[in-house]
Protein backbone atom coordinates (compact mmCIF):
# COMPACT_ATOMS: atom_id res chain seq x y z
CA UNK A 1 0.00 0.00 0.00
CA UNK A 2 0.96 3.76 -0.69
CA UNK A 3 2.75 5.79 2.22
CA UNK A 4 0.56 8.74 3.33
CA UNK A 5 1.97 12.37 3.54
CA UNK A 6 2.31 13.99 6.55
CA UNK A 7 -0.59 16.65 4.80
CA UNK A 8 -3.58 13.80 5.25
CA UNK A 9 -3.17 13.13 8.81
CA UNK A 10 -6.80 14.23 10.00
CA UNK A 11 -7.68 16.52 12.41
CA UNK A 12 -10.19 15.37 15.09
CA UNK A 13 -13.25 16.10 13.35
CA UNK A 14 -12.32 14.73 10.49
CA UNK A 15 -11.46 11.71 12.05
CA UNK A 16 -15.32 11.46 13.64
CA UNK A 17 -17.16 11.75 10.34
CA UNK A 18 -14.85 9.23 8.79
CA UNK A 19 -14.98 6.56 11.57
CA UNK A 20 -19.12 7.29 11.50
CA UNK A 21 -19.24 6.14 8.37
CA UNK A 22 -17.14 3.60 8.70
CA UNK A 23 -18.87 1.98 11.67
CA UNK A 24 -22.32 2.41 9.58
CA UNK A 25 -20.83 0.04 6.44
CA UNK A 26 -18.56 -2.26 8.74
CA UNK A 27 -16.15 -2.68 5.63
CA UNK A 28 -13.35 -0.23 4.58
CA UNK A 29 -14.09 2.29 2.07
CA UNK A 30 -12.81 1.13 -1.39
CA UNK A 31 -9.88 4.53 -1.01
CA UNK A 32 -8.41 3.06 1.53
CA UNK A 33 -4.69 2.51 0.26
CA UNK A 34 -3.24 2.11 3.72
CA UNK A 35 -3.19 0.30 7.08
CA UNK A 36 -1.05 0.73 10.14
CA UNK A 37 -0.61 -1.69 12.75
CA UNK A 38 -0.47 0.32 16.32
CA UNK A 39 -0.11 -1.20 19.50
CA UNK A 40 -1.96 -0.05 22.32
CA UNK A 41 0.62 -0.40 25.94
CA UNK A 42 0.78 0.28 29.20
CA UNK A 43 0.89 -1.26 33.00
CA UNK A 44 -1.82 -3.68 34.56
CA UNK A 45 -5.30 -1.68 34.69
CA UNK A 46 -4.30 1.69 33.18
CA UNK A 47 -6.98 1.64 30.96
CA UNK A 48 -6.06 -0.29 27.45
CA UNK A 49 -9.03 -2.38 27.02
CA UNK A 50 -11.26 1.12 28.03
CA UNK A 51 -9.32 3.02 24.88
CA UNK A 52 -9.63 0.93 22.34
CA UNK A 53 -13.09 0.18 23.02
CA UNK A 54 -13.32 4.07 22.73
CA UNK A 55 -11.88 4.82 19.55
CA UNK A 56 -13.09 1.22 17.61
CA UNK A 57 -15.22 1.57 14.71
CA UNK A 58 -15.95 -2.19 14.83
CA UNK A 59 -17.10 -4.39 18.05
CA UNK A 60 -14.23 -4.53 19.63
CA UNK A 61 -12.48 -8.00 19.96
CA UNK A 62 -11.85 -8.54 24.22
CA UNK A 63 -10.11 -10.94 26.00
CA UNK A 64 -10.93 -10.60 29.17
CA UNK A 65 -11.72 -12.85 32.00
CA UNK A 66 -12.82 -12.61 35.32
CA UNK A 67 -9.22 -12.41 38.17
CA UNK A 68 -9.59 -14.65 41.04
CA UNK A 69 -7.64 -15.23 44.16
CA UNK A 70 -4.89 -17.22 42.63
CA UNK A 71 -3.76 -13.86 40.77
CA UNK A 72 -3.88 -11.91 43.66
CA UNK A 73 -0.15 -12.79 44.83
CA UNK A 74 1.34 -11.29 40.93
CA UNK A 75 -1.77 -8.90 40.41
CA UNK A 76 -1.19 -5.64 42.28
CA UNK A 77 -4.67 -4.16 42.35
CA UNK A 78 -3.24 -1.01 44.54
CA UNK A 79 -5.21 2.25 43.29
CA UNK A 80 -7.62 -0.17 41.26
CA UNK A 81 -9.42 -2.09 43.80
CA UNK A 82 -12.89 -2.22 41.97
CA UNK A 83 -11.05 -3.79 38.83
CA UNK A 84 -12.66 -7.38 38.50
CA UNK A 85 -11.44 -8.36 35.29
CA UNK A 86 -8.17 -8.29 33.37
CA UNK A 87 -7.02 -8.80 29.48
CA UNK A 88 -5.44 -12.33 29.07
CA UNK A 89 -4.35 -12.02 25.09
CA UNK A 90 -5.20 -8.76 23.07
CA UNK A 91 -7.79 -6.47 22.73
CA UNK A 92 -8.55 -5.74 19.48
CA UNK A 93 -10.39 -2.34 17.07
CA UNK A 94 -10.25 -0.77 13.91
CA UNK A 95 -10.09 3.27 13.26
CA UNK A 96 -10.43 5.11 10.08
CA UNK A 97 -8.74 8.10 10.21
CA UNK A 98 -9.04 9.46 6.73
CA UNK A 99 -10.19 8.04 3.13
CA UNK A 100 -7.18 6.73 2.31
CA UNK A 101 -5.65 5.58 6.06
CA UNK A 102 -6.96 2.75 8.47
CA UNK A 103 -5.63 1.71 11.98
CA UNK A 104 -5.75 -1.81 13.45
CA UNK A 105 -5.27 -1.35 17.45
CA UNK A 106 -4.25 -4.27 19.27
CA UNK A 107 -4.46 -3.79 23.19
CA UNK A 108 -1.85 -5.44 24.96
CA UNK A 109 -1.92 -7.35 28.56
CA UNK A 110 -0.34 -5.60 31.15
CA UNK A 111 0.85 -8.21 33.58
CA UNK A 112 4.62 -9.87 33.24
CA UNK A 113 3.14 -12.94 33.31
CA UNK A 114 1.75 -12.55 29.30
CA UNK A 115 5.12 -10.93 28.24
CA UNK A 116 5.74 -14.22 26.04
CA UNK A 117 3.10 -12.41 23.89
CA UNK A 118 4.83 -9.22 23.23
CA UNK A 119 6.99 -10.83 20.53
CA UNK A 120 3.86 -12.15 18.78
CA UNK A 121 2.29 -8.76 19.38
CA UNK A 122 5.04 -6.26 18.49
CA UNK A 123 5.16 -7.85 15.02
CA UNK A 124 4.89 -5.68 12.17
CA UNK A 125 3.42 -3.06 14.18
CA UNK A 126 4.43 0.54 13.61
CA UNK A 127 4.56 1.98 16.81
CA UNK A 128 2.83 2.10 20.41
CA UNK A 129 0.70 4.41 22.28
CA UNK A 130 2.14 4.06 26.18
CA UNK A 131 -0.71 4.57 28.21
CA UNK A 132 0.12 5.85 31.73
CA UNK A 133 -1.15 7.01 35.15
CA UNK A 134 0.70 9.35 37.52
CA UNK A 135 0.15 7.38 40.85
CA UNK A 136 2.05 4.51 39.12
CA UNK A 137 4.65 5.92 36.75
CA UNK A 138 6.92 3.56 38.00
CA UNK A 139 5.37 0.63 36.36
CA UNK A 140 5.61 2.35 32.98
CA UNK A 141 9.40 1.25 32.93
CA UNK A 142 9.00 -2.21 31.87
CA UNK A 143 6.54 -1.57 28.96
CA UNK A 144 8.81 1.17 27.84
CA UNK A 145 11.78 -0.93 27.89
CA UNK A 146 9.94 -3.92 25.77
CA UNK A 147 9.06 -1.23 23.22
CA UNK A 148 13.23 -0.08 23.08
CA UNK A 149 13.99 -3.83 23.05
CA UNK A 150 10.99 -4.32 19.94
CA UNK A 151 12.49 -1.03 18.21
CA UNK A 152 9.08 0.48 18.10
CA UNK A 153 8.79 4.21 17.99
CA UNK A 154 6.35 5.54 20.79
CA UNK A 155 4.02 8.50 22.35
CA UNK A 156 2.90 8.36 25.80
CA UNK A 157 -0.77 9.39 26.79
CA UNK A 158 -1.62 10.48 30.82
CA UNK A 159 -4.75 8.94 31.46
CA UNK A 160 -6.59 10.78 33.43
CA UNK A 161 -7.89 9.19 36.43
CA UNK A 162 -10.15 10.98 38.87
CA UNK A 163 -7.77 9.91 41.73
CA UNK A 164 -4.38 10.43 40.16
CA UNK A 165 -2.18 13.64 41.16
CA UNK A 166 -2.01 15.88 38.18
CA UNK A 167 1.70 17.28 37.88
CA UNK A 168 3.20 19.86 35.08
CA UNK A 169 4.27 17.83 31.90
CA UNK A 170 7.93 18.71 32.25
CA UNK A 171 8.14 16.94 35.90
CA UNK A 172 6.22 13.39 34.10
CA UNK A 173 8.99 13.69 31.31
CA UNK A 174 11.79 13.94 33.98
CA UNK A 175 9.79 11.25 36.10
CA UNK A 176 9.53 8.73 32.54
CA UNK A 177 13.25 9.79 31.30
CA UNK A 178 11.28 10.62 28.10
CA UNK A 179 13.33 12.41 25.11
CA UNK A 180 12.31 15.65 23.64
CA UNK A 181 11.00 14.30 20.50
CA UNK A 182 8.96 11.95 22.32
CA UNK A 183 5.24 13.18 22.30
CA UNK A 184 3.96 13.21 25.77
CA UNK A 185 -0.23 13.76 26.11
CA UNK A 186 -2.87 14.24 28.22
CA UNK A 187 -6.35 11.92 27.40
CA UNK A 188 -9.11 10.56 29.38
CA UNK A 189 -9.58 6.93 27.73
CA UNK A 190 -13.41 6.92 27.93
CA UNK A 191 -13.60 10.37 26.15
CA UNK A 192 -13.61 9.53 21.94
CA UNK A 193 -12.49 12.87 21.03
CA UNK A 194 -9.64 13.12 23.86
CA UNK A 195 -8.69 9.59 22.76
CA UNK A 196 -8.01 10.53 18.94
CA UNK A 197 -6.40 12.95 19.71
CA UNK A 198 -3.62 11.09 21.77
CA UNK A 199 -3.53 8.78 18.74
CA UNK A 200 -2.93 11.21 16.22
CA UNK A 201 -0.34 12.56 18.38
CA UNK A 202 1.60 8.89 17.67
CA UNK A 203 0.61 9.26 14.00
CA UNK A 204 2.23 12.24 13.39
CA UNK A 205 5.32 11.60 15.67
CA UNK A 206 5.77 8.34 13.08
CA UNK A 207 5.54 10.45 10.49
CA UNK A 208 7.73 12.62 11.26
CA UNK A 209 10.34 9.95 12.10
CA UNK A 210 9.70 9.26 8.06
CA UNK A 211 8.37 5.92 8.39
CA UNK A 212 6.18 4.76 5.89
CA UNK A 213 2.53 3.63 6.47
CA UNK A 214 2.80 0.13 5.39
Amino acid sequence: MDSVPRSEVPEVPELSAAADGAAEARYLPDTVRTAAKILIVGHFAVGKTTFVGTLSEIRPLRTEEYMTQAGAIVDDLSGVPEKTTTTVAMDFGRLTLSDRLVLYLFGTPGQRRFKQLWSDLARGALGALVLVDTERLEQSFEVMNMLETHRLPYAVAVNRFDHSPVFPEAEVREALDLLPATPLVICDARDRTSSARALISLVDHLLTLDQELV
